[in-house]
């Protein structure tokens, strides 16, 4: 019925109204009550649910229904359990509803990094990893904490292990981050500190060749140590390297020193042979109190068989590889008062260019200075530790190649300066060479090269060569 009913008298439509206007202050006040008591309760919306509120909620039913039943009698007036405690943190009840649905929500993929967080004398090779169970690994990221320095690695094809492609710096603090999926899609975090070795009560051993390179025939092993070997363990760190070839061929390691490693075949490597050496150093003892920690396999290629002769009586040089002549070479040797040694020697550094002072192999004028320093010197390829050489040369004569020896005791070819012909003699060789190529030097009145000045124990018998080794 409309308020304004046409067939209503004005004394029954006033009544009406005033009956209506009594009723909604009542149900006004009824809400207001009602929404009062919701947002007590729950803070949710009144309209309709106003009801709702009341007739759930303890307190509504007590003071709505029964003032003489108050709301502190009612064991279930408020759900204690759930109300904050007296500092505001959420109840126990609370805690375990939101620790169980986290539970519910968590990835099923289980991230465990090695080393764990907070270890110290975490080795430098094999220690480091992360792995993950019941999921996959979409990142991880190792870094040094002092340098902000990434550390490349690699996820395996799988995508449960992640490693670094190298080897740790000693004395270094690192940092992992990973992260991965489960089946559904949820993701985990992890994350690790840790810290290296120090250097003290430790050894390591630098190698030569290097990881995945293809050199000459005549390529040995070399390791050279950062501390001394004593003389009583030597033959527990020799165990500890092992050399094996494709060809079968024996490797017998000679130690030159308490801090060099030498090992090779009785012969040159055959040609295309592939070559494994494992360091299986960590926790063997160096001497008192000093261990290694590497533990690391690395492989190289044997590539064609070149060997080179260089005749000083005649001045030159041939080229002979896989048994054939492929070129000969014009060459100027040591000069009289600077004679070039006798003997194999195998390349072991090729520079494009390089300086080379006198003074640094003790060649000094009255003033001290070297009594030669160029700073250019194209197609250098050393021989030995202590200075020769085989090189281009631009600055002499070049009427000197295959007719006289003129040097400070290197073997020189003709050559450009900056060395950008590649026509040239010593462009030549230097684009036909490897490292780990042998040069063999012949007629020269100088003494053979000394076995361990450079790479060049070929000097050395084989019954010399053994004789050296800690295991035979």
């Amino acid at each position: 019925m409309s308020l304004t009913d046409p067939e209503k008298t004005p004394d029954e439509r006033t009544s009406r109204r005033s009956l209506f206007t009594r009723r909604r202050s009542m149900a006004a006040a009824a809400v207001l009550l009602g929404g009062t008591l919701g947002l007590t309760a729950c803070a949710g919306h009144a309209g309709n649910h106003a009801d709702k509120a009341a007739s759930s909620s303890p307190v509504a039913s007590a003071s709505a229904s029964s003032p003489s039943s108050p709301a502190s009698a009612s064991p279930s007036a408020t759900p204690a359990s759930s109300a904050p405690t007296a500092d505001g943190t959420p109840s126990a009840a609370t805690q375990a509803r939101q620790d169980a649905n986290a539970a519910a929500n968590a990835s099923a993929a289980k991230i465990t990094i090695s080393p764990h967080t907070g270890s110290t004398g975490a080795p430098l090779t094999g220690g480091a990893k992360v792995t993950v169970a019941h999921g996959t690994l979409t990142s991880v990221t190792m870094t040094s904490k002092a340098t902000g320095r990434t550390v490349a690695g690699t996820i395996s094809a799988g995508g449960t292990r992640w490693t670094p492609n190298g080897s740790l710096a000693r004395a270094t603090q690192y940092r992992i981050s990973a992260a991965a999926t489960d089946a559904t899609g949820r993701t985990t975090t992890a994350n690790a500190t840790f810290a290296t070795v120090s250097t003290a009560g430790t050894f390591v051993g630098y190698f030569t060749p290097e990881d995945g390179s293809t050199v000459g025939v005549g390529m040995p092993v070399s390791i050279n140590f950062d501390k001394a070997i004593a003389g009583n363990d030597r033959a527990a760190v020799q165990k500890g390297i092992s050399v094996e070839s494709s060809s079968g061929q024996r490797v017998v390691g000679h130690w030159f020193s308490a801090t060099r490693l030498d090992l090779r075949p009785q012969q040159y490597w055959l040609p295309g042979s592939h070559v494994s050496l494992s360091l299986n150093l960590n926790g063997v003892e160096g001497a008192p109190n000093v261990y290694g920690v590497q533990h690391k396999t690395v492989a190289f290629d044997v590539g064609r068989s070149q060997v080179s002769t260089v005749d000083a009586a005649t001045h030159m040089m041939t080229v002979v590889r896989d048994g054939k002549v492929i070129n000969t070479i014009p060459i100027s040797a040591g000069a009289p008062d600077h004679i070039t040694y006798d003997g194999q020697m195998v390349i072991s550094e090729k520079d494009q260019t390089t300086r080379m002072n006198g003074a640094t192999v003790g060649l000094v004028n009255s003033d001290g200075k070297g009594e030669y320093d160029i700073p250019d010197v194209p197609h250098a390829m050393r021989l030995t530790t202590s200075g020769t050489f085989i090189h281009g040369n631009y600055w002499a004569d070049k009427g000197i190649f295959g007719k006289a020896n003129t040097s400070h005791g290197c073997i020189g070819m003709s050559d450009t300066k900056g060395g950008k012909d590649p026509n040239t003699p010593a462009a030549w060789f230097y684009n036909h060479s490897l490292i780990g190529d042998v040069v063999v030097v012949k007629n020269s009145t100088d003494k053979t090269v000394q076995p361990d000045n450079g790479l060049n124990g070929w000097n050395m018998s084989w019954s010399q060569w053994v004789a050296g080794s800690a295991l035979s």
